[in-house]
């Protein structure tokens, strides 16, 4: 499989991080329901185990009001690491989770979190300062309004960030049929992100 041209994400150069998809924070949810996230959330977790990325998550103060961690992720991707915070809003201000994404080597990032204008927005602006590629997984990412989605992207964009969605990111990380687990795939489409693919 050919690595793709710079505007696209190249498996062997990605890190998944899912990041503050809490119990608590998806009752914030307004702009997506809460299903459809769900299951765009655990897509991505099935989808970069199959396709062997390194996968990081983290919480908010899960122990308080955001809740935890939907257990989705970590029982559907077993593989996937979970780098505590100690009380950090934004996670690349925790060391341990810089740390964790430096030693993979790596430098394109897939980022999502709920909510959207703060969890997966703070760590993309400090990560493309940081010298990272970063692509935003938008609908799997939940925030509390539509307008505060449209200003968020509008300030990710702006600052170098390629938003995306999940259905284009597991294609991109699939890269062709032409592959053994390429049915693998075609389940996860079928069963988290567009169910009617199953028709065909």
């Amino acid at each position: 499989m050919a690595n793709p041209n710079q505007w696209m994400i190249d498996p062997k150069d990605a890190v998944m991080l899912l990041i503050d998809h809490q119990s608590g924070l998806f009752q914030l949810v307004r702009d997506i329901d809460q299903p459809t996230l769900r299951n765009h959330v655990i897509a991505l977790a099935k989808v970069a185990r199959i396709a062997k990325i390194p996968t990081f998550t983290t919480a908010s103060v899960p122990d308080g009001p955001n809740g935890p961690l939907i257990p989705e992720i970590h029982k559907l991707n077993p593989d996937a690491v979970y780098i505590p915070r100690t009380g950090q809003i934004n996670a690349w201000d925790n060391p341990k989770w810089v740390e964790a994404i430096e030693n993979t080597g790596r430098k394109s990032l897939i980022i999502a979190g709920t909510l959207t204008s703060v969890c997966m927005a703070f760590p993309t602006l400090s990560a493309i300062d940081a010298g990272y590629k970063v692509f935003n997984v938008v609908d799997a990412s939940g925030n509390f309004s539509a307008m505060a989605t449209d200003i968020t992207l509008a300030r990710v964009v702006q600052a170098g960030a390629v938003p995306t969605d999940t259905f284009a990111t597991l294609a991109e990380l699939m890269s062709t049929w032409n592959r053994p687990d390429a049915m693998e795939f075609a389940e996860i489409m079928k069963d988290h992100i567009v169910p009617h693919y199953q028709l065909l």
